[in-house]
Parts: structure tokens; sequence; C-alpha cells
């Protein structure tokens, strides 16, 4: 990124884009929880906007594996060095709190762990274990990274454990992947999603990009059309909101009505559900869209009869 770009003012956001501060009593109990068990969330690493409404329905998006990234995305506010040994009481404690705010749907993600020989595709499996005994119930959506350089035998481990929904985010279109998400390959990630279907059909992927990075219209439609070709049921689209003076600056703030003309076109091409607004976010409404995912399957199966 060019360095004078970092003495910019960061753009003005539009009223659509605003939220309020989180000030619920249920937002500061989960926050209380997620100390207590030593458990950091991508909510509060990213600084998603959403956080104050999410965790006041006591709905928080777990991050393993510690709170440090291997990598150094233009576009993410999660913090940059060499991580700590993993936290061997993570997946029960994962478990736990899923327990204590009565989860019916979870959503697991990490940081790159490019430091690890299997990437953390191990703990992923530890969480889900631990979720499958102390809370049977609570259906499970995976985020995970890319598992660059890493064996196969990672991401197919991860499978077999049998999560409900796999998630792996594209994050932007292909010609921005160099200055966006430089530690990544576009082609890599679609591979890992369509290797999910490959191995195990009855699992739900899920990927989700950004808009408002210079992208344009026929890039982001292309987008569409390959996860559609590694047969992705559930998009995800939202807007890109800069996090700091150092991060990729924002190029436009993309309209709700442009939101929902692209959902229009992906619902056309064939996903099984897709979340389009400028505040969706990867995990966002996730337990009702996870019902909306599985009522979808349901009518395209009976639609084959």
């Amino acid at each position: 990124m060019d360095a004078s770009a970092l003495d910019l003012p960061r753009a003005r956001k539009p009223d659509w884009i605003r939220v309020k501060a989180p000030v619920s009593e249920g937002y500061h109990n989960t926050r209380k929880l997620m100390r207590r068990l030593n458990l950091a969330t991508v909510c509060e690493e990213a600084a998603c906007p959403n956080i104050g409404e999410c965790w006041t329905r006591k709905h928080a998006t777990v991050m393993i594996l510690g709170d440090t990234c291997t990598r150094a995305c233009a576009f993410c506010n999660v913090k940059t060095g060499m991580p700590r040994a993993i936290d061997a009481a993570e997946p029960e404690h994962v478990a736990q709190a899923a327990a204590e705010l009565g989860l019916a749907h979870i959503v697991i993600t990490s940081v790159d762990r490019d430091d690890l020989p299997d990437g953390g595709a191990s703990q992923f499996v530890k969480v889900i274990e631990a979720l499958r005994r102390t809370t049977p119930h609570t259906t499970i959506e995976i985020l995970t990274p890319d598992f660059r350089n890493k064996a196969q035998s990672a991401v197919e481990a991860i499978i077999e454990a049998r999560p409900d929904v796999y998630n792996h985010n594209l994050e932007t279109v292909p010609r921005l992947y160099p200055t966006i998400r430089p530690g990544a390959r576009y082609y890599a990630s679609l591979r890992l999603l369509e290797s999910v279907k490959r191995h195990d059909p009855s699992i739900f992927t899920k990927s989700g990009i950004m808009l408002g990075l210079s992208e344009a219209r026929m890039e982001v439609h292309q987008v569409m059309d390959d996860m559609r070709s590694a047969d992705v049921d559930f998009l995800t689209m939202g807007q890109y909101l800069q996090p700091t003076p150092r991060h990729a600056k924002v190029e436009e703030f993309v309209t709700p009505l442009a939101f929902k003309a692209y959902a229009s076109i992906a619902r056309a091409k064939g996903f099984l559900l897709v979340a389009s607004s400028p505040l969706t976010r990867s995990s966002y409404h996730a337990d009702s869209d996870f019902a909306a995912l599985k009522a979808a399957r349901e009518a395209q199966l009976a639609r084959t009869i």
C-alpha cells in the first residue's frame, strides 16, 4: 500500500452503515463470559459493527487458535505476529460457552496459523468433538482459513468431523488479491470449497465477499459464477469498512439498493440462500440463516421428486 495513503482521512460513513454503541446488559454479560473462559472472538478482534446486536442476543463468534494471525491482510483488523502456543483447554471452553449461552447454532472461526503443520485443522476437529459431547443439539458452523500449503488431509479431517456448515470466504475479486489478500490464492480457496462438497455433499458450504474495494460489477458476477461452479450453497455480501488508517481504504459505499440487486442476481444463479446488505457479515444472523438453508434444501429436494 502507498505510504501516502496512510495520511488520508477515512471516508465518512453514510447513514445506512451507522450502528449504535453496544451498551446492553446482554452485551456485557456475553463479554464477561468470553473473558472468564479465556476465549477470543472475531466480533471484537475484527471490530464487527454488529457486535452490540449479536452479543445482546448472546450470539458470539468464537475465534480459536489465539488472537494473533500469521498473515497481514489489508482488510483485517486482527493483529499480526508470532502466535502463542495452542490452548489445550480451548475446545472444552468453547463447548462450555455454547452451553452457558444456550446456543442452538454456533459459529467457530480462527486466525491463520501458517506456523502449524496442519494450519490448526486438528483444533477445529477437537472443538467440533467437544461441542458434540457437551451440546449435542447445537448445530455447528465453521469459518476456516485456506490451509494454504498444508496437506489435503488437514481439510479432510475437518470434513470428517462433519460440521453442519463449512464456510470459507473468498473475500474479494481475483484482481484485488495481491493487495487485499496477498497471503492467499483465489483458486486455492475455490478448490477448498469444492473439496468439501466432493467429500460430503450433505455439508452446507458458504462463502462471502466484501464490496467497496473498487471491484467492478462484472467481477462480482464472475465470483458468483465461480462459487456456483464449486457448488457453494450460501453467499454473503457486505460492505467493507476500513478498521484503521493503515488498512485498505473504502473506495465506495455500496447502497442498500445495489446490495439488493446483487442478491437478485445471485439467487438467479442458483444459490440456496443469499444474505446481501451493507451490514451483512459471515456470522450475522447465522442461526436463522441455517434454518432458512435447511428449508431451502428441503424445498429443492421436493421439486426434484
